[in-house]
């Protein structure tokens, strides 16, 4: 496990071995993803993740009502 202290600013620094791990560079995205038991997974964004998002994007906001998620929540 590989530590990391925030700053006053909301910043830490990825340890090393995280980012060789990552394949990370300067410019790099990263994707966060908080869980509902408290615990984050972290990983790389590639070119392609940021082209099919910024493509979809207009439809993502479709299903994005309480009605809509009762109507689906079956399927």
């Amino acid at each position: 496990m590989q530590l990391a202290k925030l700053s006053s600013k909301g910043q830490m620094t990825i340890p090393i071995e995280i980012r060789e791990n990552l394949h990370l560079k300067t410019g790099d995205t990263l994707a966060w993803d908080a869980k509902p038991d408290g615990s984050v997974s972290v990983r790389k964004v590639t070119p392609l993740d940021l082209d099919y998002i910024s493509a979809v994007s207009g439809t993502l906001s479709e299903w994005n009502s309480a009605a809509d998620e009762e109507a689906y929540r079956d399927l």
